[in-house]
């Protein structure tokens, strides 16, 4: 294998839905703070510019949690695999997977480990369709690469 045997993957409808909602949130939270003027209704309360402010800094909190979920990522190359998810990170060489699974009905591809664990790859979604099926075979084939190597080095062969 060579260098050119490397995957990159990242989910894209989720990307898109993530950026496009984080903006939003925030254009509505910024119009929403320029609309908060002058008193509260009967009470003795007013609006102030750091009300103002708090709620454009709200908006601006919500969308970079809208934006961890930008977050999963899956490299890979003849050495393993590195699996990047919302909020955690997996550097792992082929020697511990045994396999790269995508269920029907599951929402995202899974890497089976010998000692029976499932990893998740939150990048390679259903909802990709097309685009997370040729990820999960790209796997496949660097995989069993990896596999036909360990093969050619057993003693006896």
């Amino acid at each position: 294998m060579n260098d050119s045997d490397r995957v990159s993957l990242r989910p894209r409808k989720i990307r898109l839905v993530c950026w496009t909602s984080a903006v939003v949130l925030v254009v509505v939270f910024s119009l929403a703070a320029t609309s908060l003027t002058g008193r509260t209704g009967d009470g003795y309360g007013s609006f102030q510019r750091g009300d103002q402010v708090a709620m454009i800094g709200l908006g601006v909190l919500g969308a970079l949690g809208l934006l961890l979920f930008t977050r999963p990522r899956v490299e890979a190359d003849a050495r393993g695999v590195r699996v990047r998810n919302v909020t955690g990170s997996y550097d792992l060489p082929w020697e511990v997977v045994r396999g790269v699974r995508f269920d029907r009905g599951a929402p995202w591809a899974s890497l089976e480990l010998h000692d029976d664990d499932l990893l998740p790859m939150v990048a390679l979604q259903a909802a990709d369709k097309e685009r997370a099926v040729a990820g999960v075979r790209a796997l496949r084939r660097l995989h069993q690469a990896h596999l036909a190597t360990l093969g050619e080095r057993a003693p006896g062969r």
